[in-house]
């Protein structure tokens, strides 16, 4: 098994496919891998990912593309594996800085477009549909598409046909064999792959650390029904607003349970709309009702679908929780049930939601306590099928955090295929694939990640969050220092004004006897916020004043004149002063004002 081991430049074959994910190898999400040949590039799905706790005012994370930006002539197209936000997320985005065709299954563009159209970048965008089966030519790259299941329709892999050799890059899979839409992964055109030939699988690692085969989409469905008979009250079903299957099978049992279906949450609402004008959904509307209409009926004659399964602030169901919702109640004898896996940095904000549930007098079912969810990525067992469908040369895991990658690289190897053929990557490494050989050669410098503050156009520092993140844990002092010019007597002084009057003619500029002017510490305040009660510690406060005193007092005249040189002392000798005293290391912001 290679790791990143950087080959040298002079090893490097004149045939060869440069491969380079942007996104989605060590983390859940923020899925994008860029294949590059001296010609041409192609990019398969831009995803994005969501932040967690410990990144303060951050919205949105968004994959670095300067590597693509840069190299934009050569980019012929990005390739969209399924319409799930990790993967087409950030699709608006990249579209903004590079003008390349896209292609998508029908679903995937159609959910896509929404996002686009939101963000006013769908009238420039360049949709292309495919089905699977279909094959497009882009420069030194052939992309056939295979119809593979997974937890939302119209879900491809994608063979490509390289100079150096077949690459399969699978996107999100699993081997269902009662998907709900009746359409089984195309099992036979993998196979016919793997017997042509394959030179690299790239594959899905989410679940690669769960043993046996993940079990079929259409498993929970009896202890779902089972729920449905036991809610006597209103019925809330938490869930993916791009998860149509579990949403087909709930819509479904509502019907047989004679439940009207109200939907909310602006995103669940446009995919089930859509969905069902295309087909994918079957959803009868004469028992579809607004969500403001709700309370109109009986308790026991609604289902009520709802986003927010991972505990996002501004959802539906988390507005719900706290009694904040606009038109919508949680309340005593309600059922809820949050139908989506628990992801990893997530389990305080769900944890919380289903605290205040729980207050409101609600039964809570999720996937810790009720077969209420299941995966829609493959367990170890379906990995090992795929390997040995394809029976690749080399291998590479992709989508998910670097121990699923470790592990699925292990599963490569029990099937046989050669540890040095197996090559666990990270985000912005160069990994070269020749027809004999897959090394990695080093690093993108400019790849990583692009974090949003608000709107898209607003990118944040990592020096921001950085602060944001101090504050948060430690404060901020502000120690605010008045520094007294001294100008000798009265008579002195009408003669500095005199001479003020007259400069406009003098020889000498005025700033250069201003520079000569002596400075000396006035007035010293010292403001604190979030870092120790004020009225609890003043001698802390005298003491850090007596501090700043000491600093301006030990400076020269010039270096009094420098702003940045009084801010950078001060700074420096209140955090070794607080470091001490207190053990935390609060942001500290001089004011520096002279009078």
């Amino acid at each position: 098994m290679t790791n990143s081991t950087p080959v040298k430049s002079e090893q490097i074959a004149e045939k060869n496919v440069s491969i380079i994910p942007l996104g989605g190898l060590g983390e859940f999400g923020l899925n994008m891998m860029v294949y590059e040949t001296e010609d041409d590039i192609i990019v398969v799905d831009t995803g994005f990912m969501l932040p967690n706790a410990d990144m303060p005012g951050v919205d949105l994370i968004f994959p670095d593309i300067h590597y693509l930006v840069e190299r934009q002539e050569k980019v012929r197209g990005i390739l969209l594996t399924h319409g799930h936000e990790d993967h087409i997320g950030a699709l608006f985005y990249v579209l903004r800085q590079l003008n390349v065709p896209v292609y998508g299954t029908q679903l995937t563009l159609a959910i896509a477009s929404g996002r686009l159209r939101e963000y006013n970048v769908l009238s420039k965008a360049q949709l292309n549909t495919i089905a699977p089966g279909d094959t497009v030519e882009l420069g030194d790259f052939s992309a056939e598409f295979i119809h593979v299941t997974h937890s939302i329709p119209d879900t491809v892999a994608i063979a490509l046909r390289t100079p150096v050799g077949v690459i399969v890059h699978t996107g999100d899979f699993k081997f269902d064999m009662t998907p709900v839409d009746g359409k089984l992964s195309d099992v036979q055109t993998l196979a016919r792959l793997g017997s042509e030939g394959v030179l690299m699988l790239v594959s899905d690692s989410t679940n690669a650390e769960r043993p046996g085969q993940t079990p079929s989409e259409r498993s929970i469905y009896g202890t779902i029904d089972n729920i449905f008979q036991k809610t006597e009250q209103k019925l809330f079903l938490c869930t993916f607003s791009s998860s149509l299957h579990r949403i087909q099978q709930f819509v479904e049992l509502a019907n047989i349970h004679r439940r009207l279906v109200a939907v909310t949450g602006r995103s669940l609402i446009n995919n089930v709309r859509t969905a069902s004008e295309l087909g994918y959904l079957n959803l009868n509307p004469d028992y579809l009702i607004d969500a403001r209409d709700a309370s109109m009926f009986k308790p026991d004659e609604v289902m009520i679908l709802s986003t927010g399964s991972q505990g996002e602030p501004r959802s539906a169901m988390s507005l719900m929780a706290l009694d904040n919702h606009p038109f919508l109640k949680v309340e005593q004898g309600d059922t809820v049930v949050i139908s989506a896996r628990i992801i990893p940095g997530n389990e305080k904000a769900i944890g919380n939601i289903v605290n205040h549930l729980l207050r409101r007098g609600a039964k809570i079912y999720h996937e810790r306590n009720a077969d209420v969810h299941v995966s829609g990525h493959g367990s170890s067992e379906d990995l090992k099928l795929m390997l040995n469908l394809l029976q690749p040369q080399f291998f590479m895991p992709m989508h998910g955090e670097y121990q699923n990658l470790v592990r699925h690289a292990e599963l490569a190897e029990s099937v046989g295929i050669p540890s040095e053929n197996i090559t666990v990557a990270e985000d912005g490494e160069l990994i070269y694939l020749t027809p004999e050989t897959c090394e990695v050669f080093g690093r993108e410098g400019r790849s990583g990640r692009v974090l949003v503050d608000g709107k898209p156009e607003i990118e944040l520092e990592d020096i921001v969050l950085r602060d944001r993140i101090q504050l948060s844990e430690d404060g901020i002092v502000i120690p605010v220092i008045v520094l007294h010019s001294d100008t000798g007597d009265g008579s002195q002084q009408e003669e500095d004004i005199a001479a003020d009057e007259t400069s406009a003619t003098a020889d000498t500029p005025t700033a250069d006897t201003d520079a000569k002017t002596g400075l000396n510490a006035g007035e010293i305040e010292i403001i604190s916020r979030g870092f120790v009660y004020m009225d609890k510690s003043e001698d802390l406060i005298e003491t850090a004043k007596e501090i700043t005193r000491r600093v301006i007092e030990n400076l020269s005249d010039e270096q009094k004149h420098e702003t940045e040189v009084v801010q950078d002392e001060v700074r420096g000798a209140l955090r070794r002063f607080f470091s001490k005293q207190m053990q935390r290391t609060p942001l500290i912001f001089p004011v520096v004002m002279r009078v």
